[in-house]
Order: structure tokens, then sequence, then C-alpha cells
């Protein structure tokens, strides 16, 4: 009689480059032997940006052995990283890896007694121990229907507020031809939009012989793999940006006209308290001259809200950044300490005050989206269809659309929007 088996599931948290890496680690895992688990086994990616990130991560792993009593359940991720201890106590859990580990056939072998002992359940090494970062393969990214591939990992910079370089180590970036590779093995298996993703994208290329820039990797990118029919970025410091991306940007339409800056703050004395490397006039000129040299393209912006000593005047420069800067696409976090970071020992924000001044800024950049929303009212858009009825246009506007398949591009006509998403016509449709 034949054994059933559950297979491997992977629960992703957090970024893009981990959703990425999830695909690397179940092609590991069940190379290893993981899906031959009569149980199955559950892989959690953990996330390690926000306290609620981690208290989420956990809450799922609880949830998951109580569903699943004989599941073998490792947890990675950068969570794993900065705090294996907190995930080794845990009674429900029998394995973790760092995130280096994770990435390793030999690690996740599907032997009975892994985990067995408190010093065997937890493979987490120093993370600022790895020079390099190698360009994994992988062919799909499950239950997507564009494509992430890592171009870089790691950040050298030292944010008061973050955790993340404690988690992904140093940057070190991906040889331009492994990436080249990776997209042209997606493109060929029908994937019409890779996104690239990094942990600090624009510092590409400064450990690679010839300290190769972002700019010049999108370049190659787009024109060694001309099956690329759109190539996307995930978040920039634009700051870092170089000439050759500049250029990139006026130039190649097949670069999506949407930019995700990682501004963290309006206010010059939080920015330079958050140790970030811009100023608030850096930031609004940087949009306006992208603006210039591609008009129509798309803003959208990490912004932390009660950082630590932020006075409401202080505050108020960040609220007043989302219409100086253009933005539409707005990513808002309340601010909450990390332990272990500088910006933890600083004087804190009374709480309340922090998740009022989130809601603020959050209020700020829903009307601007609907603005957005309002302004392209009659336009002709090129819908990425993500699921049916719903996808993505150049500028990664959320968008209802009446034809396509997941994964396909179809050309529409804007006729209106509900608030949340434009609601679209397909051109052939509306026509006839």
């Amino acid at each position: 009689m034949a054994v059933e088996h559950k297979g491997i599931e992977v629960i992703t948290f957090g970024c893009r480059l981990n959703t990425y890496e999830s695909e690397v680690m179940r092609r590991e895992a069940e190379a290893a032997g993981l899906a031959e688990l009569k149980d199955g086994a559950i892989i959690f990616n953990t996330c390690a940006v926000t306290g609620e990130a981690v208290r989420q991560a956990k809450q799922s792993i609880r949830k998951a052995r109580r569903e699943n009593p004989g599941a073998r359940i490792i947890v990675t991720g950068c969570a794993a990283q900065t705090a294996p201890q907190d995930f080794s106590a845990m009674g429900e859990v029998d394995l973790v890896l760092g995130n280096e580990e994770k990435l390793q056939r030999h690690n996740y072998r599907a032997l009975p007694d892994f985990g067995v002992n408190d010093f065997e359940k937890a493979r987490v090494n120093d993370i600022f121990s790895v020079r390099e970062t190698a360009g994994h393969m992988v062919d799909a990214i499950e239950g997507r229907a564009r494509a992430f591939v890592q171009v870089q990992n790691g950040c050298d910079h030292r944010c008061t507020f973050c955790i993340i370089p404690y988690g992904r180590g140093n940057s070190r970036s991906v040889p331009m031809g492994a990436v080249v590779e990776q997209i042209k093995r997606l493109a060929a298996n029908g994937y019409a939009e890779v996104v690239l993703s990094g942990v600090d994208m624009t510092s590409y290329g400064a450990d690679l012989p010839g300290a190769p820039r972002l700019g010049r990797l999108v370049k190659t990118i787009l024109k060694q793999a001309p099956e690329v029919k759109r190539l996307r970025l995930s978040s920039i410091d634009s700051i870092e940006a170089d000439d050759d991306l500049l250029d990139a940007i006026a130039t190649e339409s097949r670069l999506m006209p949407h930019l995700h800056l990682s501004l963290q703050s309006g206010d010059d004395m939080i920015l330079k308290r958050m140790k970030r490397r811009h100023l608030r006039d850096q930031s609004i000129r940087f949009c306006e001259e992208v603006r210039r040299l591609r008009p129509g393209i798309v803003f959208g912006a990490d912004i932390i809200a009660g950082f630590p000593t932020e006075t409401e005047e202080m505050f108020e420069n960040s609220l007043k950044i989302v219409e100086e800067c253009g933005l539409t696409h707005l990513h808002v976090f309340p601010f909450s300490p990390r332990e272990g970071t500088p910006a933890a020992r600083m004087p804190q924000v009374k709480r309340q005050v922090v998740k009022e001044r989130a809601a603020r800024l959050r209020a700020a950049g829903e009307a601007a989206y609907v603005r957005h929303l309002g302004s392209l009212a009659g336009s002709a858009q090129q819908v990425l269809v993500e699921r049916e009825g719903i996808g993505r246009t150049e500028g990664f506007t959320l968008a209802a659309i009446d034809a396509g398949v997941p994964g396909e591009i179809v050309g529409a006509v804007v006729t209106g929007h509900d608030g949340q998403k434009l609601v679209a016509a397909h051109q052939a449709a509306r026509a006839a």
C-alpha cells in the first residue's frame, strides 16, 4: 500500500528577496528528501523588520503545529538569523536555520533525529563571515505572475533603526552573467515581467570586478535578454542612483515607470538621527528630475512614523513630502524599537502618538493614491494579469481587468476606479 506524503509547504514573510529565496529553499529541501516525510514539512521564511513581523511568525508557527502535529517545522529567515535562541526555545520548532544555511541542501537532511537537542536545533553561523552571494537558479516563483530575481544581498550601512544588516550581513552582489542567465531562464518559462530584488540594491556591484553599478546591470539585462517584456526594480536608495540608471529610466521603455524609494522620513534632523545618507531636498529634487526624464513615472516610498525624538513639526515634514515628492504608493511603518539597534536606546515617542501619526500618514497616502487613480481616467494601459480579473499597470497600479490569464499582458483603457483600484476594459472588447 502506497504511503501518502504531505510534501513541503513554505510560508514566506517579508520582502521580495525572501519570496525568491523561498523557491531556492523549496528546491533544496525537496532534493534533501524532506518531501518524503510522511507528515510533511513546513518551512517558515521569517522577516525581522518589525517586532510585529516576528510576532506574526511565531503565531503562525504555533498554529501550524496545532494543525500539523506530526510535521517537521523549520524556521529560517532574518528573524531566525538575528534571534535564533528565541525560535529554538519554541517547543513547536524542530530546526532553526540561518540565512546562509537555508540555501544549502545538506541542512535539510530528512533524518528522524535532526533537531534532537538544542545544539543541533539551531544551525546559524555568523552572517558577516559570508563574502559572496551565489546566483541561485529557479525555474518559477510559485503562485506568482511575475518573477523575482536576487541581484544583491546584505547592507554595509547602519541605519540606527534597522536590524536587517545583522540578518543579512554585508553587501554582496550576484555577478551580472548569473543574473542575466537566471532572467533568460525565467523568461523562457513564460514570465513576461521580472523584478530585480535585493536588500540595498543601489549598492550593487561595489564588490565585483570593475565595480559595475545598478544602471549598467539594468542596461545589460535589457540588451542581452530581449525576450523580457517588463523589467521592474524593487526598493532603491535614490541618493545612490547612478547616471546609467537614470539614463535607462529615461530611454528604456521595458524598464517599468515605477520606483519605490527608501525615504524613511521627510525631516532633516530625523534623517540624520536615522543615519540616512540623504536630506529631504535631495529626495524632492530626485523625484523632480526623474519625472522630467520619464513623465508619468509613479513613485512609492517607505516612511517611518514616530521615530524617537520626532516632534509634531518634524512629523509634519514627513506629511508634506508625500505631496512634494508626488508619492503614490506609500508604505507606512509605525516605529517599533528593535533590540540591539541604536534607535531602541533613544528617547521614545509615546505609542499612542506613534499610532496616531502612522494613521495620519496612511490617510495622506490614501488620498494621494485616489488622486492618482483619478488622473488615469481614459488612459490606455498595459496590464499584467496577476489573477483572474486583477492585474497591475506598468506604474504598478492595481487594476480590475475583464480579460487575460495570469502572467499575460493585456492592453486596456481605464474607464474609472473604485477608490482602491482602476477599472479597465480590454481594448479589443471595448472596440467591439
